[in-house]
């Protein structure tokens, strides 16, 4: 049964670390210098993961306030409710179970929620999709003339895009079969043409990821994507120039990731290459189901596997280890003590692998739609502040960009610093290790951010008048260290299921329901209502603002 949240505020653990603040005077040399075990004491394992929190601002004391306040807000049982399929989604009446969809064959006891054998239902679909990836990836499935696929283009957006994606990216070395993977989201219809102007018609396939069929976006992309099939396929002679060929085109070259099997079968995909997914599974949260079809295909049903063994792995951790080892929970502490009281307002996520490029990207969707609420989940206003604007770019990319702002701005900015001891592809420049330099910045990064350089240190370089200041870093900037053997889909998993389990563990501590995204829903539907003022209907016109007329005016007067 879902309980009304809990004010953090009001616990004794809040009025704590209020007190702790109100004295707090972050020292990272001192602290270090004074604790010879803080390193060793503050680093945790989760499955591959090193995690190093000895950087963070905190004191043992001020960590273990921490820990009392997640034990006062019942963020363990919250997680309980969470995995027995009670509906914490409360706003929609729903379960939250995407920690079911990487649950192996056979788990016990068997998870069964409102009447749905959740296991079975789960595996069957992974079954339905391991089997058509491996006949894509074998040639038995082909295009309409024959041609093995050499290109899959999956159309999304959000959830349906962002995921697939940035995995596919960061697990490319995995791709063995030949097969590319593209992604389509953006409305623009730029988005659509750039990623179909090399292709071969003959080779590609669509796959439309749209749970109920109807995501304006999806649906645009996937009408155009369409057309682009016929009118390539009927050009190169290989479709006739009517209704029966261009049916038998749509079935050869497009599946579909959705459950709405009657507006599958409309648009012309067949039934049985539809792959669906549940209700409680949210977009942000759904990499790992049949959204993830792209992934087996270019990358292979094994490797899907691992990547959902990955999560697994850090769902087991967080559900049976105690709070004050429970990596993912002490990761969201720390932002709540960042955000609350220290008045942090962004948080920087920053891979050292130019595999993770878009990792940063798949964050603010999951964390800035899962977390940024003003309402609590019983509907009252929340009590804190809510929520971080997450950002970052892989490596030394970043170094020539932002970090001037991380290490002398005025701004708190905690920063995630993500790194692998073993390359994807190691190169050498003569006799030195490219990698083993990489991740010489990687170090001296999260060195230089929490030990800074005084002034003294400065002038003892010979610096000397107003200088000294500028080259003076102030230290105590907030970092975690996270490490792992090698980007695997394995680690890729406990990667993802990490940065799930801290938003969770923020959004049960500020009482909100980190499940919806009611804030997605009004500039979609004023789109709607706008469209046909775009097309010329003067009465949809008239009924806008005036600053909204103005804009539209600007537009009829410069479209050619």
């Amino acid at each position: 049964m879902v309980t009304a949240p809990i004010d953090a505020t009001t616990t004794p653990a809040w009025a704590e670390l209020a007190a702790a603040h109100s004295s707090f005077h972050p020292d990272l040399r001192g602290w270090f210098a004074a604790d010879a075990d803080r390193a060793e004491r503050l680093s945790f394992p989760l499955a591959d993961l090193h995690v190093d929190l000895s950087k963070n601002l905190i004191t043992d004391e001020i960590l273990a306030s921490l820990v009392r306040l997640a034990e006062q807000t019942g963020v363990a049982a919250r997680y309980a409710e969470m995995l027995s399929g009670a509906h914490i989604n409360t706003t929609e009446d729903r379960a939250v179970l995407h920690t079911a969809l990487r649950r192996p064959a056979g788990a016990s006891p068997e998870l069964v929620v409102d009447g749905q054998h959740i296991d079975t239902d789960v595996h069957e679909v992974l079954g339905r999709i391991r089997a058509f990836a491996e006949r894509v990836r074998s040639g038995e499935f082909a295009g309409v003339t024959g041609k093995r696929v050499a290109t899959v283009v999956n159309i999304g957006i959000g959830g349906s895009d962002l995921g697939p994606v940035m995995v596919f990216e960061a697990l490319k070395p995995y791709a063995d079969a030949g097969i590319e993977a593209r992604f389509v989201s953006n409305i623009d219809p730029t988005d659509i043409a750039q990623k179909t102007a090399d292709l071969d018609p003959e080779t590609t396939l669509f796959i439309v990821a749209s749970k109920t069929f109807t995501t304006l976006e999806t649906l645009t992309n996937a009408r155009l994507a369409r057309d682009w099939l016929w009118a390539k396929l009927a050009e190169q002679g290989a479709i006739g120039d009517d209704e029966a060929s261009r049916t038998n085109a749509v079935a050869h070259h497009f599946i579909a990731v959705s459950t709405a099997l009657d507006k599958v079968a409309a648009f012309g995909i067949d039934t049985d290459n539809a792959f669906g997914f549940w209700d409680w599974v949210g977009g942000r949260y759904s990499v790992d189901s049949a959204i993830g079809t792209s992934l087996a295909i270019s990358l292979g049903p094994d490797v899907f596997d691992e990547f959902l063994a990955g999560f697994h792995a850090v769902d087991t951790h967080v559900a049976t280890t105690p709070l004050a080892q429970n990596v993912p929970v002490l990761l969201g502490l720390l932002n709540v003590w960042y955000v609350n009281f220290l008045g942090a307002q962004s948080h920087a996520v920053l891979p050292y692998s130019q595999l993770l490029h878009r990792f940063p990207a798949y964050l603010q969707q999951l964390t800035m739609e899962s977390n940024g609420k003003s309402v609590r989940w019983d509907g009252t206003p929340v009590t804190t502040d809510t929520g971080e604007v997450f950002w970052g770019e892989p490596g030394t990319n970043g170094q020539h960009a932002f970090y001037q702002l991380i290490h002398q701005g005025t701004r708190v900015i905690p920063a995630d610093f993500i790194a692998f001891a073993n390359p994807a592809f190691p190169l050498v420049d003569g006799d030195r290790d490219v990698h083993g330099l990489f991740l010489a910045n990687f170090l001296a990064q999260t060195k230089a951010l929490a030990f800074g350089k005084t002034a003294a240190e400065v002038e003892a370089e010979g610096t000397t008048g107003p200088l000294v200041a500028a080259r003076t870093f102030s230290g105590n900037r907030p970092t975690t260290s996270i490490f792992a053997p090698a980007l695997t889909p394995s680690v890729l998993g406990q990667l993802i299921a990490l940065y799930e389990h801290i938003t969770f563990t923020q959004g049960t501590i500020w009482g909100i329901n980190s499940f919806d995204q009611w804030g997605v829903e009004l500039g979609k539907q004023l789109a709607l209502q706008i469209a046909p003022a775009i097309e010329g209907d003067e009465a949809a016109f008239a009924a806008q603002d005036a600053s909204t007329r103005s804009l539209l005016a600007y537009y009829r007067a410069h479209r050619s």
